[in-house]
């Protein structure tokens, strides 16, 4: 169903039920905030705790999650009946106005991931506003009815919390935070050749709400035959290297866990700060030395190690794994089963294809069946050149924070 400016309508002719996905995407050279007002019957946010922004993701009661880049998980069967409305904004953080931008729209998706409804604009749409608030959900003789708004205001972020009753606090520039202080730091004291990767690492999980998160993250190698050029060409000892900032943010002993596969898994030595470089060529004897059998490719033996270690581990810290593999991969059923198994578990597994073909089911793992949540994602490079070093940080951080809010509601971790 395609939705207009202005529109309004019962949310039940879009789709069944209370709970959905709101998601709002705009292209714009602006960086753009997305932020949901709680508001009661009088249009006033009389608990601050339901203005869900990126440092406060989520109501009380959970009713209401907002994901990286502009998705929002609402259940509005949970939600207090003091919440009379879900005000749906958008707002530019410095320089530039919402007539720069270049496609915008917002999707209405139900559970099952079919879109009820799109609603498109652009910058024709505005002048030189700040903010919009692009669409509604409300309350109306007691059943729940949706609005495309797309108001403007001029003087941004700020004139929608005083439109809605909030406060605005005049203070100076925020000193950065602590755990910015400490990622940098850290790193400086150590690895200082590694501060513009730890800053650009530090960006990417600010926007996906993991600043604080505490998480092991583990690097499996791909170390067959046809990876060879990646070796020879410092390929891999990159990968490492833009992953060792994220394991010093997330991981408690700023470590970052090493696996590697051929015919057989071998783990290999952490890696950290002090002995990341030139660990491709020296860790463990180096990669040409790596004790892993014949250099052919057995992706289920090496998944089902790190499981296997993840469950004989006293600590059940979420685990953050990336796999790195040049495709080749055909044991497709044993791969789908231990993903789905794993599925209980407290670890999600971001598979990336370098410079190889025949990806087999890690490119289906979006929609792979059987599984209590979505535990894995996968992306390819043909290079790992062809994507710079921000948006290596963003691809890593798509899947990876909407893994955790559904683990943490069935339980899987805390």
């Amino acid at each position: 169903m395609q939705i207009t400016q202005g529109q309004r309508m019962p949310l039940a002719n879009i789709l069944p039920g209370l709970s959905l996905t709101l998601s709002v995407n705009i292209e714009s050279p602006s960086a753009i905030d997305f932020v949901c007002f709680g508001v009661d019957e009088h249009g006033k946010l009389s608990d601050d705790r339901y203005m869900v922004f990126f440092n406060q993701p989520f109501t009380p009661c959970r009713s209401l999650v907002l994901a990286p880049g502009g998705q929002f998980e609402i259940n509005l069967a949970t939600l207090p009946a003091s919440i009379d409305r879900l005000v749906f904004t958008a707002s530019i953080d410095g320089a530039g106005a919402m007539n720069d931008i270049q496609n915008g729209n917002f999707k209405v998706i139900s559970p099952s991931g079919e879109i009820g409804a799109t609603c498109a604009f652009s910058g024709l749409t505005f002048t030189t506003e700040k903010a919009v608030m692009i669409v509604e959900l409300y309350r109306k003789n007691g059943e729940w009815r949706m609005a495309s708004n797309l108001q403007g205001f001029a003087e941004g972020l700020d004139a929608l919390v005083r439109y809605f009753g909030g406060e605005v606090t005049e203070e100076a520039a925020p000193a950065p935070s602590p755990s910015t202080i400490s990622l940098e730091k850290r790193v400086a004291a150590v690895a200082p050749e590694l501060v513009s990767l730890a800053k650009k690492a530090q960006v990417s999980l600010e926007k996906a709400c993991l600043v604080g998160m505490k998480a092991r993250v583990l690097l499996v190698l791909d170390v067959t035959d046809s990876m060879r050029n990646q070796y020879k060409t410092g390929r891999v000892q990159e990968v490492l290297n833009r992953l060792v900032p994220i394991a010093v943010a997330l991981d408690t002993d700023a470590e970052l866990e090493c696996w590697t596969f051929a015919e057989r898994p071998l783990r290999l030595s952490p890696v950290t700060l002090n002995n990341y470089q030139n660990f491709v060529e020296s860790g463990n004897s180096g990669w040409k030395k790596w004790d892993v059998g014949r250099r052919y490719n057995d992706e289920p033996k090496a998944i089902q190690k790190v499981i296997e270690s993840f469950q004989a581990s006293k600590d059940k810290t979420p685990m953050f794994v990336v796999f790195i593999s040049d495709g080749g991969v055909s044991e497709n059923r044993k791969i789908t089963q231990l993903m789905v198994d794993a599925a209980k578990l407290g670890i999600f597994w971001q598979y990336i294809g370098l410079a190889g073909r025949n990806y087999g089911i890690l490119e289906k793992l979006d929609t792979m069946p059987g599984r209590v949540v979505d535990n894995c994602g996968f992306f390819a490079l043909d290079d790992l050149h062809d994507m710079t070093e921000e948006q290596l940080y963003e691809r890593l951080m798509q899947e990876f924070p909407m893994w955790i809010l559904e683990a943490k509601r069935e339980g899987i971790i805390r």
